[in-house]
């Protein structure tokens, strides 16, 4: 039964009445959506880096964060540096803490919409901050800024090693300089070459999905491609397969996709299921479930491409598709976010989250600090492999 608001990422979301989830990973749309820990050692397989799992935090933890805060705001110092102090005492990797513009721009950003420079971003192995996707017809599109550039300085304030949410707090600005047409000024690497480059912040609305028909008529295959689930996405993607000719597959691309609100991404799995278990999670050892909605299309074929950049609630979706047999999946293995945290408000409308618990997929595989090894892996050519396998499972292409 529904209760309190608990989301699965490093963001959080009011209490409410309903039960409201969330994943999330760094989107430096300049609505901050969390920080990423930092990989570390070996993995099991060869040549990927294991993540740390982030350990589920008790209520003491959670204490010790609202009194750090509630001694700042009287002693006149920073409520949302004295809580990050005491989350990073705590040993969560995954806690953070907000403040409450932040906020604001963070549901700001589930709507679609937010103001940035139009650029995500993530912690690499080696502790650097790399952009991992940038928005068309952005600020930084229009700049010339690519996917897989390092960002070193913001206003010339070094951002390796700092948490993602904090790069992404330089992006926004604060509360003075955070409209449009503000500037910010990043510096950049790319294949040895240091540079500058101004950008001037803009209001901006995603497309968190596209569509496009592979192949000729008319029994072509439809590419379905998710960006983040933001509020809609679960409705446009299952919109789309109803839409799709009766003898097309699907390719759902799942690529760079950061996360966003599960409620949405159990939606789409109920575009590709008739019920059942989508996952379940705990917090604080008590066990959940998230359900698919019946009457989903169960025999249409359908492939599933996925990346390191694949996260939260883009996991939720591959590992039911994956383990209730609906999908074959393509790629490399996912990024491995599957922790679960609790919002607290703390004095002055700043807000921190410690993790309370983790997920699992249908048949109770742990996500977080794992990832979603696909069915089959490719790199560099997944997008072609998978539109061989659909052709293969009689989807077109």
């Amino acid at each position: 039964m529904p209760g309190p608001s608990y989301r699965f990422g490093p963001r959080g979301l009011r209490r409410g009445a309903a039960l409201t989830l969330i994943f999330g990973c760094a989107l430096a749309t300049a609505a901050a959506t969390g920080s990423l820990p930092r990989e570390a050692g070996p993995g099991k397989n060869p040549g990927i880096q294991a993540r740390s799992v982030a350990a589920a935090v008790g209520p003491r933890d959670r204490q010790a964060v609202e009194d750090a805060a509630a001694e700042a705001e009287a002693d006149g110092k920073s409520v949302t540096d004295a809580a990050q102090e005491a989350v990073s005492r705590s040993g969560d990797r995954w806690g953070a803490v907000y403040d409450e513009q932040e906020y604001a721009d963070f549901e700001q950003a589930l709507d679609g919409s937010y103001t940035g420079v139009g650029l995500s971003a993530r912690r690499s192995a080696g502790g650097s901050v790399t952009v991992s996707r940038v928005e068309p017809g952005g600020p930084a599109d229009r700049a010339g800024v690519r996917e897989g550039d390092q960002l070193r300085t913001v206003d010339g304030r070094r951002v390796d090693r700092r948490p993602v949410a904090e790069v992404v707090a330089l992006l926004r600005g604060d509360r003075t300089d955070a409209a449009a047409g503000t500037a910010v000024v990043l510096g950049l690497r790319r294949d040895g070459h240091s540079w500058t480059e101004t950008l001037h912040r803009a209001r901006l609305s995603t497309e968190a999905v596209t569509v496009r028909r592979l192949g000729g008529e008319p029994t072509s295959a439809v590419l379905i491609k998710v960006t983040a689930f933001t509020k809609g996405t679960g409705t446009e993607i299952r919109d789309a397969v109803r839409a799709a000719p009766g003898d097309a597959g699907i390719l759902l691309d799942l690529r760079a996709n950061a996360g966003g609100l599960v409620t949405e991404a159990v939606t789409a799995a109920s575009a590709f299921l008739d019920g059942g278990l989508v996952a379940t999670y705990d917090v604080h050892g008590e066990q959940r479930a998230l359900n698919a909605a019946p009457g989903g299309d169960t025999d249409r074929p359908l492939v599933v491409l996925v990346d390191g950049g694949t996260m939260s609630s883009a996991e939720l979706l591959t590992g039911a598709l994956q383990d209730r047999g609906r999908a074959v999946t393509v790629g490399t293995r996912t990024f491995g976010k599957g922790s679960v945290q609790m919002p607290s408000r703390l004095p002055g409308g700043s807000v921190a989250e410690l993790t309370v618990g983790h997920y699992r997929t249908p048949a109770g595989r742990s996500v977080d600090g794992q990832g979603i090894t696909p069915d089959l892996v490719a790199g560099a050519a997944a997008q072609q492999r998978a539109e061989t396998v659909l052709s293969g499972l009689g989807g077109g292409s």
